[in-house]
């Protein structure tokens, strides 16, 4: 057995139950790689990784309905450490954000006090990370400063918002979701209140639309129901409110931007999804259910691969994956190849049992790795599933239709050397490739395997079953005891079941299904075992069947204390077992109580049937095993004299000591001594009797009348010379053996339901339960130390009492929590620090910020020691990290992973994808410069693209060919003029006029705009003319913009191949995202690279502030001196240099190493310091003298 050591100081901690229906939307999954979690009023924090509660965080008195954590795209130091952030919102209306490691809170805020809608930290400037977002009912959103609870604007809308989305891709757009429809706003900013209501859609339902008479081309598959329905829908968003018996407007449960792709929305509705372009208000895709299908509850889209995890009403989380939209060789007619966005079903996890009480609630997704799911549960389990991937070819199942999908051919980053190491399951997209689209090869199959991908069960974490329950703490830690004691507290459950918990770990150690009804009680013999009793529901004469069970914890068997009895008698009140653990009372509720022998489990005395009935009742701890004891030994030795006397003298010593030894032994055999132990109780008349139990004889001893000032006694407790008695009127009566006093003391509380004395020698303080809360007393002072109350400082009712150790009381409540609370019985969260983790738990957040850059700076490089050692952790990424081909990027790309880094997660993906990519070039131009000849294609092809999340810092060649791609899409969709209209206009720009012409020429004659499309239709096709008609459009062009019509100008522009012109307007008024889009599609290198930096330098401006967006533009365009040079000014000096020495190995650029050497010197590694202030030339030479003349004195 593994030894352990004992934690004598217990934390305090609770343990948490069911949820209740307003916890259902108050789950959230952080970059830093943990589980927020509402239950009732408390929060939990979890661990996914190893599935325990490492914090739980008590100081709502509503329901908690929303929780967030804050988002991690910043840069990290020892000034903006890692620190864990949570904000959560309860159902009166208060914000509270957490610093989560200590438990405490940072800010409080209060609006109103209706429910919390929504809430959204901020992650988009560079300003400022404290940014909250919340949405206040029914139609305020406010945006706070998380860190300080000021208000910074506040804003009202005309309806009831519901939730909000922000688009990942443009910081200034978002979408309310309210009770009509939908309202997008646009300029949204965290200086100013939006000024416009915003544009506001109506959804028309997609069952009530009236159908759309575009036939389906003859050639497709016959539809199924639920497709068939769909295609006839192809508007979905109008502006006119639609009619009344149109709108069933509430069904839709969800709206969120796609990540994956920008300008992209869905939307959520029992039985489908719908994917927006919104460019058109157009649907492009459609997840149907079909009939018999199970409908969904909620949706997430993943952002590095166009994915979708849906969460279904059984409980049930499938994966569908964007199908690539490259044209099968069996679609001949190619028009055919693109109906719509497909999202096919790749993987799905077990379905739990749905019943009454247990329903799943919700479902996150881990946002830095996008491969695990949590789920959920009603009834407080929270199920880890883990999606794996694992190479072979599927089962052949032609009637299926999906492409195989084929896992990527990088790893963080970089191409897979030959026979180096990797994760296969880092991330989603380290698991599957990009989807393919229209127009690309794919690529070759020799180095890439198909992956089928499956869910997989990795943790599990329950909670309490449903209240009431009756719980009981072990015997108390002695210095006998010591070596092997656990703190072990029994739960005994509504269903009959008994839960033990160890309370060190707060993980339940043993469910034992122990009885078929609720368990009323439960009092522990030993250490490891203990009794408990159950009755059943009464019958017509008010009899029951009473179960009494012995169970021993580490075998689990249970028996029938009592055997045969216990059919059809009254209901037993309580158990009594004596403080020895000897004897054992029964007491029944219209029936004579019954003494036990707990030793040899026999019937000591039944009393007679004119005993008096008893109210309450409890052993002396006085008894006379000492003396016994002492007689015993004297008997004993005297006895080993004897057989010795007569032996020589020279052995005595050793003979009598093992003689001793004999008797000992043939003496614990034969009957182990019975001591004498007392019981009192009283009668309904509140008459004090004492009885007197030795083996098996039972004395009556003394009576005491009773105390006129006192009702009817309900409970007694007494330890060493204290006795105390509360009665049902709320007095306790506290008497002073020794002294032979007593002392009545009213405590206006009702009812006293049980009281309990503290363990621990001397100490006597005394735990009282009433009907509405508890209190702690001293009875040395006879003075109340601190009380509790219903209403007045906590929200739940008391149901059960105990002591856990001398000085933390435990309290079971009805809002299904156990509470192990200090003495004050204030409910506070607890430090991070103070807990025992079973297992051991992988969060740079919980360390002290020192600790964690130390943590960062040792993984990422250790070029002083020549090989990468890993004495600090155990990760399963050892193997990875110490593998000599792991290339510097690589190892960024994974730090900034591991440690859940968003900042250093886009930085790292773009810079080393760039980096790579122009090192390639760079090869290549330096290969024809040699004279070998080059083919086609001066740009080289990259070993694979930038995922199109990264929008326009993609390659201009992708980037053009997924518009193009869209652009088809909408094509085949549009279903008015508007739509045609703005389809004609994306093409234009694109560059491809025949296919614009065409749709111009659609325009019908009755159409008011008819004439003017038939004439730019003719201007069109014949723009190809002379120079004078050039200056003329470009002339009229500058005019229109020069007037408004900036659209229209920019059109013009791009016709006489003057993108370069129309991007410099668009920048001129502003549209700088719509400029950026222009250059990429439509510019040669060299003048996209002109607008792009001009748009990075005003990302850089003071008013708007987004240096990291700029440098990420920066990289795209391979500008990486610059980049050196602004994360320099930015003081970020462990990304420059990382950065620097990344572009010198790939031979990119030649550049300062010397306040990242200061910085590793600050963090106490000395080695590095030295290593790269060596390179930084003539500088460093002075950093190296500091470092060498500290070298004589004392180390840092």
């Amino acid at each position: 057995m593994i030894p352990y050591t004992v934690n004598i100081k217990l934390a305090a901690r609770t343990l948490t139950g069911t949820l209740n229906l307003q916890n259902k939307t108050a789950v959230d999954w952080g970059w830093q790689g943990l589980i927020a979690q509402g239950c009732h009023s408390s929060i939990l924090i979890i661990d996914p990784k190893t599935a325990q509660t490492i914090q739980v965080l008590e100081r709502h008195k509503a329901n908690v309905v929303k929780v967030k954590w804050s988002r991690e795209n910043y840069y990290h130091n020892l000034s903006s450490p890692y620190c864990l952030r949570l904000a959560s919102g309860d159902a009166s209306g208060k914000i509270i954000v957490w610093d989560v490691v200590s438990g405490t809170a940072h800010c409080e805020i209060q609006e109103h006090s209706k429910p919390i809608q929504d809430l959204e930290w901020l992650w988009n400037q560079d300003a400022s990370r404290d940014l909250l977002l919340a949405v206040h009912p029914p139609n305020y959103i406010v945006l706070w400063n998380g860190d300080t609870g000021t208000k910074l604007w506040k804003k009202s809308y005309a309806e009831n918002i519901l939730s909000f989305s922000f688009d990942p891709f443009d910081p200034s757009n978002m979408a309310l979701l309210t009770s009509e429809g939908i309202v997008f706003i646009t300029d949204f900013s965290h200086s100013k209140p939006p000024s416009s209501a915003g544009k506001k859609v109506y959804i028309a339902s997609p069952h009530a639309s009236p159908a759309h008479t575009k036939p389906a081309p003859a050639a497709a598959p016959a539809p199924t129901g639920a497709k068939k329905a769909l295609n006839k829908v192809k508007v979905l968003i109008t502006n006119e409110k639609p009619t009344a018996e149109a709108v069933t407007l509430n069904d839709c449960l969800q709206l969120s931007y796609l990540p994956s792709k920008r300008n992209h929305m869905l939307l959520l509705y029992p039985r489908e999804i719908l994917i927006l372009d919104l460019e058109l208000s157009q649907t492009v895709g459609v997840v149907a259910i079909e009939r018999s299908g199970v409908p969904f509850i909620q949706v997430i889209p993943c952002a590095q691969r166009d994915a979708l995890y849906c969460l279904h009403e059984n409980g049930c989380i499938t994966l569908r994956v964007c199908r690539s939209t490259t044209a099968t060789e069996e679609a001949a007619d190619p028009e055919q190849s693109v109906q719509e966005l497909v999202y096919d079903l790749r993987s799905q996890c077990d379905a739990i049992r749905v019943t009454k009480t247990v329903r799943p609630y919700r479902m996150v997704i881990c946002p830095v790795n996008e491969n695990n799911a949590g789920l959920m549960v009603s009834d407080g389990r929270a199920m880890l599933w883990e999606l794996k991937a694992h190479t072979g070819k599927a089962a052949a199942n032609p009637s299926s239709g999906l492409s195989p999908l084929y896992s990527p051919v990088s790893f963080c980053g970089a191409p897979l050397g030959p026979n180096q190491k990797r994760i296969q399951d880092l991330c989603l997209s380290s698991m599957i490739g990009q989807t393919l689209i229209a127009g690309e090869a794919p690529p070759p199959s020799s180095n890439q395997h198909e992956v089928q991908l499956k869910f997989l069960l990795t943790g599990l974490l329950s909670g309490l079953p449903l209240p009431p329950f009756a719980i009981r703490m072990c015997p108390p830690l002695t210095t006998k005891n010591i070596n092997h004691y656990q703190p072990l507290l029994a739960v005994g459950t509504s269903n009959g079941s008994v839960l033990v918990y160890n309370l060190t770990s707060g993980l339940l150690h043993k469910e034992l299904s122990v009885h078929s009804c609720e368990v009323r009680g439960i009092e522990w013999v030993s250490l490891t075992s203990f009794l408990s009793f159950a009755t059943s529901a009464p019958n017509n004469m008010g009899l029951v069947r009473n179960e009494l069970q012995h169970v021993d914890l580490p075998t689990g068997r249970c028996f029938a204390f009592r055997g045969e009895r216990g059919n059809d008698e009254p209901p037993i009140e309580m158990i009594k077992v004596s403080h020895l653990k000897q004897y054992l009372v029964v007491v029944f509720r219209d029936k004579p109580l019954e003494l036990w022998d707990i030793r040899t489990g026999t019937l000591l005395r039944e009393m007679a049937k004119n005993f008096p009935t008893v109210t309450a009742l409890e052993w002396s701890p006085s008894h006379n095993l000492k003396s016994l004891k002492k007689k015993q030994m004297a008997a004993r030795e005297a006895m080993a004299r004897q057989t010795v006397s007569d032996a020589e003298q020279s052995s005595v010593e050793s003979s009598v000591i093992s003689l001793l030894q004999d008797a000992e032994s043939k003496s614990e055999t034969s009957q182990a001594i019975s001591a004498r132990e007392h019981f009192v109780f009283t009668d309904t008349d509140g008459q004090v009797y004492h009885i007197t139990v030795e083996g098996n004889t039972v004395k009556d001893g003394a009576r005491i009348p009773p105390d006129g000032s006192m009702g009817s006694i309900a409970c007694i407790a007494w330890k060493g010379d204290t006795l105390v008695l509360g009665d049902v009127d709320g007095n306790l009566n506290f008497w002073d053996l020794k002294a032979r006093l007593s002392r009545g003391i009213p405590t206006h509380r009702g009812w006293v339901k049980k009281i309990r004395f503290a363990p621990g020698k001397g100490n006597q303080k005394l735990l009282v339960m009433y009907t509405d809360g508890a209190e702690v007393w001293d009875t040395k002072e006879v003075q109340m130390v601190s009380s509790m109350r219903i209403g007045r400082n906590v929200n739940y009712r008391i149901l059960d009492i105990d002591w856990c150790t001398s000085d933390k009381v435990v309290l079971a409540s009805d809002d299904g929590c156990i509470r192990v609370l200090e003495m004050a019985m204030k409910s506070a969260s607890y430090r991070m620090d103070e807990q025992d983790l079973t297992d051991p738990v992988w969060c740079p957040y919980l360390l002290v910020p020192r600790a964690a850059l130390t943590l960062k700076a040792f993984l990422l490089l250790q070029p002083w020691s020549g090989t990468f050692t890993m004495d600090i952790t155990q990760v399963d990424m050892k193997s990875v990290l110490q593998d000599p081909e792991f290339s510097l990027l690589q190892r960024c790309l994974l730090v900034s992973r591991l440690f859940g880094d968003e900042s250093d997660l886009h930085f790292w993906t773009v810079a080393s994808h760039y980096l790579q990519s122009f090192a390639q070039a760079r090869q290549l131009s330096v290969s024809t410069a040699e004279g070998q000849a080059q083919s086609e294609g001066t740009q080289p092809s990259p070993h694979n693209h930038l995922d199109i999340c990264h929008d326009v810092l993609c390659e201009s060649s992708y980037f053009q060919k997924f518009q193009l791609d869209r652009v088809h899409l909408q094509e085949v969709k549009r279903s008015s003029y508007e739509h045609t209209k703005k389809c004609a206009d994306q093409l234009l720009l694109l560059g491809q006029t025949d296919r614009a012409v065409q749709l111009l020429l659609e325009t019908s004659a009755d159409n008011p705009s008819y004439y003017c499309d038939s004439l730019k239709a003719c201007l069109v096709t014949t723009i190809t003319s002379s120079g004078p008609s050039q200056s003329t459009i470009k002339l009229v062009a500058t005019n229109m913009i020069a007037n408004g019509k900036l659209a229209e100008g920019v059109q013009l522009l791009c016709l006489i191949d003057k993108a370069a012109d129309a991007c410099r307007y668009l920048q001129t008024y502003g549209e700088w995202n719509r400029a950026a889009w222009l250059a990429k599609v439509r510019l040669n290198p060299a003048e996209s690279s002109d607008v792009l930096k001009r748009w990075a330098e005003h990302l850089c401006s003071p008013q708007v502030n987004q240096k990291s967006k700029a440098i990420l533009v920066l990289l795209s365009l391979g500008c990486f001196y610059k980049v050196g040079e602004m994360l320099h000014s930015m003081r970020q000096f462990d990304r420059a240099a990382l950065f620097i020495e990344a572009c010198l190995k790939y031979g990119v650029m030649e550049a300062s190493f010397l306040d990242y050497a200061r910085l590793l010197r600050s963090l106490g590694l000395r080695e590095g310091a030295a290593l790269w202030a060596s390179r930084a030339g003539s500088a460093g030479e002075q950093l190296m003298e500091e470092l060498f003349q500290g070298e004589g004195g004392t180390e840092m």
